[in-house]
């Protein structure tokens, strides 16, 4: 019974520091929100214009920065579109991923229907300081309430989403 005892507590300890290093990971690639983002006007590949305090005001907004390049990408893109087919609030930017029509290509290739606004010069991913792709960042009512970069999971994604609206 001792050895359980051990390798139990072994296994916790070795949980928590996984999580504390990936928190302060987070914390520290976390983009930064540029002044007024909620007002600068988007324009989507379906030549939709929006902006994201519209998008956040009835329901958390999951913003999805991503390149059809970023390994960690072909991953969790899927999955985000996905979260966009089941009705999700969800916007993406393509950070140098080409121009609108090799994105469309790209997308139609791969089966992924989601709301893309390219980025094919990285302005915009340069003004939210993103320096990691994947980053995902949560938006509710105009105010961005949490961040993350690299891989997670379809579940986690939801239940972020989940989280910011209550």
């Amino acid at each position: 019974m001792g050895k359980v005892k051990r390798w139990a507590k072994e296994l916790g300890i070795g949980v928590v520091l996984v999580m504390v290093v990936l928190l302060g990971m987070d914390f520290l690639r976390a983009p930064q929100a540029p002044a007024n983002f909620g007002h600068q006007p988007l324009l989507t590949l379906d030549s939709q214009s929006l902006t994201l305090n519209e998008q956040s005001q009835q329901r958390p907004l999951l913003v999805y920065f991503w390149a059809t390049w970023c390994g960690v990408c072909k991953i969790t893109t899927p999955e985000v579109g996905k979260l966009a087919a089941e009705g999700e609030n969800v916007l993406t930017v393509a950070l140098r991923s080409g121009d609108g029509s090799q994105l469309q290509r790209y997308l139609q290739a791969k089966g992924i229907e989601m709301p893309v606004v390219n980025d094919p010069r990285g302005e915009l991913s340069a003004q939210w300081d993103i320096g990691v792709t994947p980053t995902f960042v949560i938006i509710d009512k105009g105010r961005m309430v949490t961040t993350t970069t690299g891989w997670t999971s379809y579940w986690g994604m939801k239940a972020r989403l989940w989280w910011a609206g209550l």
